[in-house]
């Protein structure tokens, strides 16, 4: 299935719903992760809103204590672990490679029906215009109509309400393939879809809430998700959208603004999250979850944002004055509306890991013809050592990256497993993998990957848009959970079961005698797990099912032992302070991604039984394990101590010498806010708005 457009790997969900800063402030105690945004969340506190009089006013004290925000995030985090989970095992110590292995198989007849749509999805791509996309900057209405007619919009939905019911593996199918086409229309499907109305509302809605709403959505009603405000970074706490109740009990007054809104501008209904009141007197506002109509009185779309990359985008900022929602409209119940989003991204987040491998299979098409065409020096340029290695790479990588996307979206379609650190993991991995083989796609394509498409056309070259791969990708490892939150989020769970047996040890406010008394037990269990894990015996002929990938078996088995004895001395190592260390716990985290994506690799290399496929899969492990290595040598002989200092001084203006003979970047709009209305009203309606109208 060959097209011509870069695959974009967009996400579900509130596309930009964070600030491109990849804030990562939180404690590692605290669930680091966000539904749309990639950033902490959970209910808010009540600091972070006036009286309730169903407005925003502001913050009552001014700002919200870590503390504070620490009690916001861990109130909304899953807390059991009902189900098994293979990257909790890892990180305990244990290698349950019978939880991947034999690999998951599809059902069939998701599988043929998967099949079906796939192709009604490749002949409709033929017939969009991608360059026209990404030249004008929107999505012509013709190609979102052509979406609705092949059932696009309902690929998930279940057909008693008019959708196709494919599972997640078949869905994640669609997306990477329109993505390969052009990255907006990923997106708009995407955010419509993987958080936006459906998903929610199937786990979580009622009966009647999904009579009124399924069959519309699935049939071309867009939605989208509104979370993310203007001050609302890595700080749930700080939330101040409302919605109290009316006088006569039917409703709900929600007021406040949400920002970088995906499908906002031309979605019509949405889920939004807003404060509603404290359930018991002297208590925490918490956060909830409504299906708002976008034609609703008091709702207004107020800017369409642009961005460096997804330039067809629908993505804007959204107010809301007094918008009457009724009572039915609350999804799953008060409080409980940042756990529903948590909760959904479980499978919210598997889309990017398979747009991102869509992406290394197609810098991997382009690199192979390039290579092989390309002649310089007398030879082509993949016959010369430094290209031949990036190639190398590109093809390990690409293999890697739709291993851990398809498996876990497998594992996601079984039901009996819990994906939450699966798709974490594969959401960051796969993400910061499909840059790194972009970026060696354009290096090996030169200026022709620098220059765009249409200047390639207009030229008569073919108009191969590597540039554009890189700029769509980039945003990837920001939303849906950045590099530095899925970190802390992943290092959260990953030690759960020892924060089990802290008590007080965790807790701030704790006395020094519980401290101490806690500290006993905790030891006690420590040294019950070290001494578990301190040989890790894996070596022949264990795991020789796994052919001529046994011995990297072997090895994953024995790197996660040796995983689970460094968590257990850092822990010893830092105590509390550990959830300071966030460059120790990153690397914690790379190494057991990297152990997942080996066992990954190699578990799908067996389910494809072919000699390329453990080509691949052996190529990547032997890669794998170097930079393993690398990680554990890093673990405790680094410089993060002194590089934290340094970057403190750097805050400090110790260094603003090194800011000379520059010239300032901005710190302010230098324009009227009339006139941005008035672009961005005109803008979105396509036509010059009065700015007094």
């Amino acid at each position: 299935m060959s097209t011509r457009q870069p695959p974009a790997a967009p996400a579900p969900e509130d596309m930009l719903q964070q600030p491109a800063t990849g804030e990562a402030t939180g404690p590692v105690t605290s669930e680091a992760t966000e539904p749309a945004t990639g950033e902490a969340t959970g209910p808010a506190s009540a600091d972070v809103t006036g009286p309730a009089t169903g407005k925003a006013t502001g913050r009552a004290s001014g700002e919200v204590s870590e503390r504070e925000t620490r009690e916001v995030v861990e109130s909304s985090r899953e807390t059991e672990w009902s189900k098994p989970s293979f990257m909790q095992e890892l990180f305990l110590g244990r290698l349950r490679m019978d939880l991947i292995y034999p690999y998951p198989e599809p059902d069939p007849e998701d599988a043929r029906k998967a099949e079906a749509f796939l192709e009604r999805v490749e002949d409709f791509l033929a017939t969009v215009d991608a360059e026209r996309i990404e030249r004008e900057g929107r999505v012509p209405d013709e190609v979102i109509e052509g979406l609705r007619r092949i059932g696009a919009f309902g690929i998930k939905i279940p057909e008693e309400y008019g959708g196709l019911g494919l599972s997640q593996r078949a869905y994640g199918r669609a997306i990477s393939l329109i993505a390969s086409k052009n990255a907006a229309l990923a997106v708009l499907l995407s955010a419509h879809q993987s958080i936006g109305v459906p998903q929610p509302l199937k786990m979580f809605g009622t009966p009647e809430q999904k009579k009124k709403y399924l069959p519309g959505i699935a049939a071309g009603e867009i939605s989208a998700f509104a979370l993310t405000e203007p001050d609302v970074g890595s700080d749930p706490a700080r939330m101040e959208a409302t919605a109290d109740p009316t006088e006569d009990g039917d409703a709900y007054l929600l007021n406040g603004e949400k920002l970088w809104c995906t499908n906002g501008p031309i979605a019509d209904v949405m889920v939004v999250m807003a404060r509603t009141p404290a359930q018991k007197p002297g208590g925490r506002r918490g956060i909830s979850a409504f299906i708002v109509e976008s034609s609703w009185e008091g709702v207004s779309m107020d800017h369409r944002l642009e961005f460096m990359g997804l330039r067809g985008i629908e993505n804007g900022v959204i107010s809301f004055k007094d918008v009457r929602v009724p009572k039915e409209n609350l999804l799953w119940g008060e409080g409980k509306g940042l756990k529903l989003a948590l909760i959904t991204l479980n499978t919210g987040r598997l889309t990017i890991p398979a747009t991102c491998a869509a992406a290394g299979k197609w810098c991997l098409q382009v690199v192979r013809r390039w290579a092989s065409e390309r002649v310089q020096w007398g030879a082509p340029i993949g016959k010369h050592d430094a290209v031949a290695q990036q190639i190398a790479d590109i093809a390990a990588r690409a293999f890697a990256m739709e291993a851990m996307a398809d498996l876990s979206a497998s594992l996601a379609d079984d039901g009996g497993y819990d994906i939450r650190l699966e798709a974490a993991v594969a959401k960051m991995w796969n993400s910061e993998s499909a840059w790194r083989v972009a970026d060696q796609a354009l290096q090996i394509r030169g200026g022709r990957g620098y220059e765009t498409a249409a200047s390639l056309e207009s030229r008569g070259e073919a108009p191969i848009p590597v540039e554009q791969v890189l700029r769509d990708l980039r945003i990837n490892l920001i939303f849906e959970g950045s590099s530095e939150i899925m970190r802390l989020f992943i290092a959260r769970e990953a030690v759960d079961p020892h924060l089990q047996h802290a008590g007080a040890m965790v807790d701030p406010d704790a006395s020094l005698g519980d401290k101490a008394k806690d500290a006993v037990g905790l030891g006690a269990h420590m040294a019950k797990w070290m001494a578990g894990n301190a040989v890790g015996y894996a070596r022949w002929p264990k795991h020789g099912d796994f052919g001529p990938l046994a011995g990297h078996v072997r090895w994953a088995e024995r790197a996660a032992s040796r995983l689970a004895r460094h968590i257990g001395y850092a822990m010893a190592r830092f105590g509390p302070k550990l959830e300071r260390r966030q460059a120790v716990l990153g690397r914690v985290v790379d190494i057991g991604a990297e152990i997942f994506a080996v066992a990954s690799t190699c578990s799908y290399a067996l389910h494809l039984n072919a000699d390329p496929a453990f080509e691949l899969a052996d190529a990547f492990a032997k890669g794998a394990r170097r930079r393993v290595e690398a990680l554990f040598d890093a673990l405790f002989d680094n410089d993060d101590a002194f590089n934290y200092k340094l970057a403190q001084k750097v805050l400090e203006g110790r260094y603003e010498f090194l800011e000379e003979g520059i010239v300032d970047a901005p710190t302010r709009a230098d324009v009227d806010p009339a006139e941005v209305e008035t672009f961005a009203r005109a803008d979105l309606a396509g036509v010059p708005v009065d700015a007094d109208a």
